[in-house]
């Protein structure tokens, strides 16, 4: 298995080099890679004391953000490095303040892995829900250094728990801790021999409380122009939409004209948004109502109820009679989904499934996804708790707008599950922390 590990590594390479000429994003991935360990060598000085956390992409950095802020917090002598598999990870990775370095993971081989631990010398290594590769694992076990697993979530189906899963439960072996997310994950492990483990819970849980927490700090003409937009109407927010969530919106939402919709599409491409403006022909995009001048023009309007001039008076009532609001910017979604009556995750007829319930339901707000949520835990038992609502076509789109928006107090209970869900299951951070600081892994000398 060993062996063909690295043929898989090098075929891989060569994959991703034929993809590069016709895909971005392949080629993003390579060039980020090029030159790397220079740039190691020239930002990260020899006397600095470093951890390292690695997340796969975007969505793992969520987990891993709240962690890498109490390191900080806790351990301000440290500088935190965080690596990325995916380009869209380290994209996002280096707008996050409290990581010092971000960088592409290098290629896993056996020379490079060696080379990055060289280089880096990490005091921590932790790696974030998943992402194994073996030699970078490896080459940290070999030098002593701890090495966490945090967030993880394991099920029967993946290859560590198959006739041949060898090779991947050695490399679960190679860390210090695996932190786990549930009873299941542990009880998986423990039928393979795999005892390096406790629970902690998911730390997605605390990053989204401490985006509600720290709301203060919104952006202010954000959310002036939301509030304006949704005036008195009920209003779905709808996060992370793919074509097939867009079009089902759009057609369960046909007999329901009074309620609002605002749209945050997952992919933000100029064809994506035509598409969108095309099922929603009356519909608005944020980038164009956020323009400087406008937004003055119709807060003026609304807030002083004195229009100054015919154009004014007709920007502001083309914005207040739009019915959907596009959303074609980054950095929004966790935060806009407070002025929810309703939220709606997107991805749910996906192969990869849904998004980030999370993000809707610490706001106390209903949550709706598509059919494919079955492999999210938080997604399952929100559902179980009357919290969140599971749609597959247009007439059960309206069958549970219907239930929610015409029975006596359906919605406050159902949000009011979903808040509490979220905050019953925070402190995974605190756990993982704990750790870390009564069994001395960080020295703070």
């Amino acid at each position: 298995m060993y062996a063909l590990y690295n043929l898989f590594i090098l075929a891989f390479r060569l994959a991703i080099g034929i993809t590069a000429l016709f895909k971005p994003k392949a080629k993003e991935w390579i060039e980020g890679r090029n030159g790397q360990f220079a740039s190691l060598q020239a930002s990260i000085s020899p006397s600095e004391k470093v951890i390292w956390m690695h997340c796969a992409s975007a969505g793992e950095l969520e987990q891993g953000k709240p962690v890498a802020e109490d390191l900080k917090k806790r351990y301000p002598d440290y500088k935190i490095l965080i690596t990325f598999f995916s380009p869209s990870g380290f994209a996002v990775g280096k707008k996050f303040k409290a990581a010092d370095y971000v960088f592409y993971l290098p290629l896993d081989t056996k020379k490079n892995a060696r080379r990055f631990i060289q280089i880096v010398q990490p005091k921590l290594v932790i790696f974030v829900k998943y992402d194994f590769w073996f030699h970078h694992l490896k080459s940290v076990n070999q030098q002593g250094i701890p090495l966490l697993l945090i967030s993880a979530i394991f099920r029967k189906e993946q290859a560590f728990f198959k006739w041949y899963g060898g090779f991947f439960k050695r490399m679960l072996r190679l860390f210090t801790l695996l932190f786990v997310q549930d009873e299941t994950s542990l009880k998986l492990l423990h039928s393979i021999q795999v005892n390096n483990t406790n629970i902690a819970g998911d730390t997605r849980f605390d990053r989204v409380l401490s985006i509600a927490e720290n709301n203060k700090k919104e952006d202010v003409s954000a959310s002036e122009i939301i509030k304006v937009f949704i005036g008195n109407s009920p209003v779905i927010v709808a996060g992370s939409t793919w074509p097939d969530d867009e079009k089902l919106l759009s057609e369960g939402l046909k007999k329901r004209p009074g309620i609002k919709l605002i749209i945050v599409p997952h992919e933000i491409t100029e064809e994506h948004l035509r598409s969108i403006e095309g099922m929603f022909p009356q519909s608005v995009r944020y980038s164009r109502i956020n323009d400087a001048t406008y937004l003055k023009e119709i807060t003026k309007g609304i807030q002083k109820r004195n229009n100054t001039s015919g154009q004014s008076d007709a920007l502001k009532n083309r914005f207040l009679a739009a019915p959907v609001l596009i959303i074609d910017g980054f950095g929004m979604l966790s935060r806009l989904y407070q002025y929810a009556t309703v939220t709606y995750i997107g991805g749910g007829f996906n192969k990869s499934g849904i998004h980030n319930t999370l993000e809707a339901a610490v706001w106390s707000k209903p949550v709706l996804c598509g059919p494919n949520y079955k492999k999210f835990k938080e997604a399952r038992e929100l559902l179980a708790t009357g919290a969140a609502f599971s749609i597959a076509t247009a007439t059960e789109l309206e069958q549970v707008i219907d239930t929610l928006f015409e029975g006596f107090g359906n919605i406050e209970k159902s949000g009011r599950a979903a808040g509490m869900y979220v905050r019953q299951n925070g402190g995974a951070t605190k756990k993982i922390l704990d750790y870390i600081q009564e069994n001395r892994l960080l020295t703070t000398a």
